[in-house]
């Protein structure tokens, strides 16, 4: 049974005559198509640079410690989905780890659609990352003077399109979600080890993700996405407190089920409730809304993506083509 439960001016690498210009790193005519050989065109402390260009410090404590934070971000048919609610969500983070962003709001949102336009694409995915920068080899953060923002944009495919419309196997991992008592969730940082050592245990497995539980056994989330299962026409999800992180697409799913006069119940979900839904989905940024149909062997359901999970896909597919940020107007 489930209890419910209470623009600013950026700077140019310096021109040199050695230097041929950047060219775009994708064919417009060839929206989703990866970069060609001479790369992509980085966002990095103020400065756009070639993909062989762009470094970061053996010092930089993002890299020596995880100490830095994160977003990713999808962007459709021109437009940037979501864009203030990543960026909200980059600032909380950061606030929480005592992170001082060197870009306002405005500055960043700039370098984020001129990334873009650099790389001449229209449909893709953006990684926006702060880190405390560089430091010496001691963990106190106060060496490190000033942070450093890095912006890439590019193209992502999480699974095979047959998966996808298929839908995913899971399995359960030992790994379990990190307690909010010793990094809360709600941080989007760096620090993704927790996460990769239950991708690993996905893997050898032989499964599309990993449920990941909460000390207290409960599913917290999967490795890159929140969970929701649907039984007898209602649709159940772990609260935050439960180790979710508060997803931009899991908000989007609230939204969708409220205007197709569905209910969502934030309530703990145990590893039973999974197996005897009707229905269940993930949702992510980079995953998108994708169906889950097999999860620690067991049939989901007919084993086939069930129809209220088709309607939030084909909905947020009309929410992503319609609205965002525009990129080149």
């Amino acid at each position: 049974m489930l209890t419910k439960t209470s623009t600013a001016v950026i700077d140019e690498p310096e021109q040199t005559t050695a230097k041929a210009p950047v060219k775009p790193a994708v064919d417009t005519q060839k929206k989703t198509a990866p970069a060609p050989a001479q790369g992509l065109t980085i966002y990095l402390d103020g400065k756009f640079l070639p993909e062989s260009e762009a470094k970061v410090s053996v010092f930089d404590h993002g890299l020596l410690y995880g100490d830095g934070i994160f977003e990713g971000i999808r962007f459709y048919n021109g437009r940037v989905f979501r864009l203030e609610e990543h960026l909200e969500r980059l600032w909380d983070s950061a606030r929480s780890i005592c992170l001082e962003i060197p870009l306002s709001r405005a500055e960043m949102t700039e370098a984020l659609l001129e990334t873009i336009r650099r790389n001449d694409l229209r449909e893709g995915y953006i990684r926006q990352i702060v880190t405390r920068g560089v430091g010496n080899l001691g963990l106190n953060p106060v060496q490190c003077k000033q942070p450093s923002v890095i912006i890439i944009a590019t193209t992502i495919t999480l699974y095979p399109k047959e998966v996808c419309e298929k839908g995913l196997t899971v399995v359960t991992c030992a790994t379990r979600r990190t307690g909010s008592a010793a990094l809360n969730p709600a941080v989007k940082s760096l620090n993704y080890l927790n996460n990769v050592m239950a991708r690993i245990e996905a893997n050898l497995a032989g499964a599309d993700e990993a449920l990941m539980l909460n000390e207290a056994g409960n599913v917290a989330e999967c490795t890159a996405d929140n969970v929701f299962i649907i039984k007898r026409g209602q649709i159940f999800t772990p609260p935050i407190s439960a180790g979710a992180l508060r997803g931009i697409t899991r908000a989007v799913v609230f939204e969708i089920a409220a205007e197709l006069g569905l209910k969502i119940t934030e309530t703990d979900v145990t590893r039973h409730d999974v197996f005897i839904a009707d229905e269940c989905f993930l949702t992510g940024t980079a995953a998108e809304v994708i169906p889950v149909v097999k999860a620690d062997g067991r049939m989901i359901g007919n084993g086939k993506p069930g129809s209220i999970t088709m309607r939030m896909i084909g909905r947020f597919r009309e929410m992503t083509r319609e609205t965002g940020t525009p990129i080149f107007d």
